[in-house]
């Protein structure tokens, strides 16, 4: 059976598909194509990553409608079945043939190799050779922005442009303009076994039915429309010997049954289906109401947005006896909650079942590190135990965490099916990761939660479990696989000659934190909890206080530069009697990063920097911010003074502490600490963390959600989520911000003596200087000099030179484009047209 699918996740070994009518399956890694499967056979021959194989992530991204056909349909160790896919193009086009290609066909294809004027594409057509020259994809590429080339294994979207020899030749386009404007016509003789999905077809209205619509199109063939397929704002208009646009969702050859859907998001070729926002999946809906009810499948809703929903019948009661048809009647209103989206038929799946309704996870989203969960015990195994959460939530229990000492025969203790109370260890929902313990030492632990490096602050004493004991000392794991290290002479007051012999792996044991370097992820621990003497900490208490008066979190101040160090400025603070020293992070010298380094690169000993604001009055020196947002924040009162005054929905500005892979640390003035998870920090799919945020980042973020009891904030930020106000006039203001600092840097370089800072200053992007070819590079880009150019490397790529004869020594007229004062870069172009339009 042939079907259209739309990619709902994406993982390293297979595609998550959403399907018609709410179903879903999977396409195994190995089922992509034949010249991918080729790569993986030779890494795994080779041991070794061979060139031209990608990652599933790096090719494939939620949303993208895709054509594939059943492999089998698999029975689980639960008892569910599983529909396993294919989108290999030999297995969805099996029924094409060379004869049977012609112009204007739309098809899936699967990008075979790389040559140098386009790629071959395998169309699963015996003796026939598919070829996409660059043109036809350059476009699509641009709009993808996977990098500059299309991947081998990657499939397309594709028109047939040109057909040679009889179909043995062909040429192909993805151009999405193209792809979208694709319609099946009767010319080109589609028969049922060469029928695809996601063809668009013009179609006559036969029969109208309460389940659906019944369709005539390309000439003799017929198909069924159901009620979830219909347009949602016409579907009490449609009417015999209408003409509509559909699209065709699904073939079945043996029954000849076609399956089609009128809802317009399919109606253009190489288009996505809308998505539910991520907040809404697992929320409750306290009054949804009844549509429609079909007796043989389920109830339709409205929600109280609008939007429809699908219950199917076992999620519209506990069971079938407490079944009542009668309460299901047009207009009646119910509770229920959001279990899943199925983005083929762009409707939200609800259960109106008390006990999903009321539970606490749904889905792995739901469950953070730390919590405390119940669980049923599913198998046994060497590794350990399987824990089923929920439905569609399972967890590890690895072997060394099945109980506080290391179990050698589990299955004495527990048993399949037995009810079980365990702590999360660590939560990956991107990965469908979760990990467990059921022992009873951090079960039932008040001590803080670290799940992270940034909290772990000297002094914090918190419960661990060893993973390694050795000469050296012991290594102690927490949460989310942060470690650290107990240095030997740590371990106790007295001495211990072999460690090993009195720690093992899985013990349970309480620390303090001795030191810690988060960007390192370095972490020095103690189990010698004593504390300093009451003297010393009152001495450094009462030294502290009289500061911390004095320069309270928002005083602005005047600094002048003592002395530059690595990463950041020694500074003392004008006009203070006690001439008291303070600190400037390089990061916090601007909101912009870039400027941020720039600056600290040009200041020099002696230099005075204005309105800087103290940030911090709780460590061992005073901490000082010139981000102006951060400012403006501080001095308008849009902040949060401590954790009892966050509230869900507000947006606060801080700077980025720290880039894990599973989300960004955001901190904020006064101390505030959140966490933006992987979800939620971009508009777009994130693969890599680090692509999107660098640390000290200046940002503006929605809390999404506080945990009290553990001290936690969940943070998005998403742009669409934490627009402050008029986004344009925030872009506006962001740009002038950034000019004026990189005016008051520009004034810093004039004041130096050398060539170099000099031709910085005077070379301004927009200005037009004469220049001397130097050298014609290996990538066709080209080095100049010139008067303003001592010491500065000035640049044109190929591109840039506009196609003008290059010769060493020959005079140019160029335009400046960009001057990066960091690295003594200029960047110019010789293109006639930039030369021309300047003012």
């Amino acid at each position: 059976m042939l079907l259209l699918g739309c990619i709902k996740e994406v993982s390293d070994y297979e595609l998550v598909i959403s399907l018609p009518n709410g179903l879903s399956g999977f396409v195994p890694i190995t089922q992509i194509s034949d010249a991918y499967s080729k790569l993986l056979s030779k890494q795994v021959a080779q041991g070794e990553l061979p060139e031209g194989l990608n990652s599933l992530l790096d090719m494939y991204s939620p949303g993208t409608l895709v054509r594939c056909i059943v492999a089998s349909i698999e029975k689980g160790d639960d008892g569910r079945r599983s529909i396993k896919l294919s989108i290999d193009p030999k297995k969805v086009n099996k029924g094409l043939n060379a004869s049977a290609l012609t112009t204007g066909m739309l098809l899936s294809g699967s990008v075979s190799s790389v040559e140098d004027h386009g790629y071959l594409i395998d169309i699963g057509v015996i003796g026939t050779h598919a070829f996409l020259p660059h043109e036809k994809a350059k476009n699509y590429i641009k709009a993808a922005k996977r990098g500059p080339d299309l991947k081998i294994g990657q499939n397309l979207n594709c028109v047939i442009v040109e057909v040679k020899n009889e179909g043995r030749v062909v040429h192909l386009s993805i151009d999405r303009s193209e792809v979208a404007a694709s319609l099946a016509t009767e010319k080109q003789n589609w028969s049922l076994s060469t029928l695809l999905p996601g063809l668009v077809v013009k179609a006559r209205i036969q029969k109208v039915t309460p389940f659906g619509l019944k369709l005539t199109f390309l000439s003799y063939f017929t198909g069924i429309v159901d009620f979830m397929h219909m347009d949602p704002e016409k579907s009490m208009n449609y009417s015999p010997d209408q003409v509509v646009k559909a699209c065709i969702l699904a073939v079945h050859p043996s029954s000849k049954a076609v399956q089609l859907t009128l809802r317009s998001a399919f109606l253009h070729p190489g288009g996505s289906p809308n998505q539910l926002s991520s907040d809404r999946m697992g929320a409750v809906v306290a009054e949804s109401t009844v549509k429609a009810f079909y007796k043989q499948f389920g109830a339709l809703f409205e929600l109280d947005d609008g939007t429809l929903a699908f219950a199917r019948l076992k999620h519209l009661s506990k069971d079938r006896k407490s079944f009542k048809p009668g309460a299901f009647k047009a207009g009646c209103k119910h509770k229920c909650r959001i279990i899943d989206y199925s983005l083929m038929d762009e409707m939200c799946v609800v259960s109106l079942k008390y006990q999903i309704i009321e539970a606490q996870f749904l889905q792995y989203q739901d469950i953070h590190t730390g919590d405390v969960v119940q669980g049923k015990v599913v198998s046994l195994k060497p590794i350990g135990m399987q824990v089923k959460v929920t439905d569609g939530i399972k967890g590890l229990v690895p072997s060394i965490h099945l109980a506080d000492v290391i179990l050698k025969q589990p299955e004495k203790k527990y048993n399949v099916g037995d009810e079980v109370k365990c702590r999360v260890l660590e939560c990956n929902p991107a990965g469908k990761k979760l990990i467990l313990t059921l022992k009873k030492s951090l079960i039932q632990s008040k001590l803080p939660v670290l799940t992270n490096y940034e909290d772990a602050k000297p002094g914090l004493i918190t419960h661990g479990f060893v993973v390694c004991a050795r000469e050296f000392g012991c290594i102690v794991k927490f949460y989310n696989d942060v470690k650290g290290l107990v240095p030997k002479n740590e371990l106790s007051s007295e001495p211990i000659s072999c460690p090993d012999k009195v720690f093992y792996e899985g013990q349970v044991v309480k620390v303090m934190v001795l030191k810690c370097e988060p960007q390192q992820e370095r972490l020095l621990l103690s189990f010698r909890l004593s504390s300093r003497s009451g003297l010393e900490d009152k001495r450094e208490c009462t030294s502290k206080e009289k500061q911390e008066l004095k320069y309270q979190i928002g005083k602005i101040v005047d600094v002048k530069v003592l002395k530059k160090k690595d990463n950041g400025l020694e500074v003392s603070v004008l006009e203070d009697e006690d001439s008291v020293v303070a600190w400037i992070p390089t990061l916090h010298l601007s909101d912009f990063v870039a400027i941020s380094k720039l600056l600290w690169h040009c200041l020099q000993e002696g230099d005075v920097l204005p309105r800087v604001m103290c940030l911090s009055d709780k460590r061992e020196r005073i901490i000082l911010s010139r981000k102006s947002a951060v400012i403006s924040a501080v001095q308008e009162e849009q902040v949060v003074r401590s954790f009892s005054e966050i509230q869900p929905g507000m947006l606060l500005t801080g700077y980025v502490r720290n880039v894990m892979p599973f989300g960004v640390f955001v901190e904020f003035p006064f101390g505030v600490t959140g966490l933006a998870p992987k979800v939620s920090m971009s508009d777009k799919f994130v693969t890599d963390t680090k692509d999107h945020f660098v640390v000290g980042q200046t940002v503006v973020a929605k809390v999404m959600s506080i945990d009290e009891e553990k001290q936690r904030v969940l943070l998005n930020l998403q742009v669409s989520e934490c627009s402050l106000g008029d986004s344009a006039a925030e872009s506006f203001a962001l740009l002038s911000q950034y000019f004026k600092e990189l005016e008051e840097i520009r004034d810093l370089l004039k004041r130096g003596e050398s060539s170099m800072a000099q031709g910085l200053c005077e070379l301004e992007p927009g200005k037009e200087v004469q220049l001397v070819v130097q050298d014609v590079r290996e990538d066709g880009s080209a080095l100049f000099s010139g008067s303003y150019a001592a010491g500065l490397t000035v640049i044109a790529t190929r591109y840039h030179l506009g196609n003008k004869n290059i010769v060493p020594g020959k005079k140019m007229k160029a335009l400046v484009l960009h001057v990066d004062a960091l690295t003594s870069e200029v960047y110019v172009s010789l293109r006639e047209e930039l030369l021309q339009q300047r003012p």
